[in-house]
């Protein structure tokens, strides 16, 4: 009779590091998951649990901004946008040394999946899905409050999104509103580079790159406003 492979575990220096960020560990094949990337070829990798975790921090954000500030509902949805974004997410995890733990794929760790953003941004996201099965809600409450007090004490989101600020400076100046158009996608899949170009027609216009097209969007904006604005 065959004797099974022993299954997948945690080395001791990454359960020591979950452990020592704040993380609960209870069920170790659940964190191997929740670090494990698509690229390994591994039966588990991180995808569900992050699709668990985007939306518990979201929930844990929207509550702690209700509390909190008195705004109304455009400002907390724009500072929630703001805390909860893929890049706020990868600087999280880049704080809590995340990048010497994940597991890739040889390829996929030389091209640099390690350090970035949409990788360690969904570290964070999968990371908050484990603890949320391993210790429920309420620790992964308080632990996304510890993680993002900084964030949720600072700056982060307060200004005007940039694309807003660019429609009503179109709109003020009596010009046709800004048109985003992508004319770059290149990478590998684990590090996707989007560059988008805002025009606005007879004045100008500005190209920015990011990891999602969304925040290419954002960076072109605030490039045009500082430009032309």
């Amino acid at each position: 009779m065959t004797t099974p492979a022993p299954a997948p575990m945690l080395t001791p220096d990454t359960r020591d590091w979950l452990t020592a960020s704040g993380f609960t560990v209870k069920d170790e094949a659940l964190w191997l998951a929740a670090l494990t990337h698509g690229s390994t070829g591994a039966k588990s990798d991180y995808q569900r649990l992050e699709f668990l975790g985007d939306r518990v921090l979201g929930l844990t954000i929207a509550d702690w901004l209700f509390e909190r500030n008195p705004g109304a509902e455009g400002q907390l949805a724009q500072r929630l946008n703001a805390l909860v974004s893929k890049s706020n997410c990868a600087a999280v995890a880049s704080g809590l040394g995340a990048s010497e733990h994940i597991l890739l794929g040889k390829q996929a760790r030389d091209d640099g999946a390690a350090k970035s953003t949409n990788v360690l941004g969904d570290i964070t996201e999968s990371l908050l899905g484990a603890n949320f099965l391993d210790a429920g809600f309420d620790a992964t409450r308080a632990l996304i409050h510890e993680l993002w007090a900084d964030q949720m004490d600072g700056d982060t989101g307060r200004s005007k999104h940039p694309k807003s600020a660019l429609q009503e400076w179109a709109a003020g100046n009596q010009r046709r509103g800004p048109v985003y158009e992508l004319v770059d996608r290149s990478g590998p899949d684990h590090a996707l580079q989007f560059t988008v170009r805002v025009t606005v027609p007879k004045v100008g216009q500005a190209e920015a790159t990011s990891g999602s097209k969304r925040e290419a969007e954002t960076a072109a904006a605030k490039a045009f406003m500082e430009r032309f604005g």
